[in-house]
């Protein structure tokens, strides 16, 4: 893997490409919804349920199948292609909620809190986030893929985070809401 990373960029260190690699940290969203957003959706969110209760109109990730499934009134709508969390930095599983949703996201770098405003080339977010877990500090959520990185939706190559080709997560985005259950399957 480090081999890979170094292929990829030339001009990285192996002791950087294995501090990268090895620590645990996901991308920080810097556009946080109000503390009653939030605490309306972390006491909706359980992500230690076992047997959750589906709703009729939900999210359904298989991290083993690297899909996303949109449910609206119990039918299947769509399933969509995704990328998930790599070793180290796996994507949470359990019932969540749908807690932030932004057009164009600003992402602030994990490691040295430096912000790439949309559409940088150092912007990993494309053109629209999802957001539907927080630690507190970290976010994981659905978000776009810049045309150079389309390759990555379904590898297990990102820091937690659910990546999905910019046009479907654009669809996806105008057929979720706030508070829309987000379940989240080994």
């Amino acid at each position: 893997m480090a081999y890979q990373i170094l292929k990829l960029l030339p001009f990285a260190s192996l002791a950087w490409v294995l501090w990268l690699y090895l620590t645990p940290r996901t991308p920080v969203i810097s556009q946080p919804v109000t503390p009653p957003q939030i605490a309306a959706a972390r006491a909706a969110s359980s992500s230690a349920a076992i047997n959750p209760t589906l709703e009729p109109n939900r999210l359904e990730i298989e991290l083993s199948r690297r899909t996303v499934t949109l449910y609206q009134n119990n039918a299947r709508v769509r399933s969509y292609p995704i990328g998930v969390g790599r070793q180290g930095w796996e994507t949470p599983e359990g019932q969540f909620r749908v807690m932030q949703m932004r057009r164009n996201p600003v992402w602030i770098h994990p490691f040295t809190n430096e912000a790439f405003p949309p559409g940088h080339p150092e912007n990993p977010l494309g053109s629209y986030w999802i957001g539907f877990w927080r630690d507190g500090e970290d976010w994981i959520g659905f978000h776009g893929t810049p045309p150079s990185d389309r390759q990555t939706v379904g590898q297990a190559i990102s820091h937690g985070c659910i990546r999905m080709y910019d046009e479907d997560i654009g669809e996806l985005y105008d057929q979720v809401n706030l508070g829309r259950q987000v379940i989240v399957k080994p």
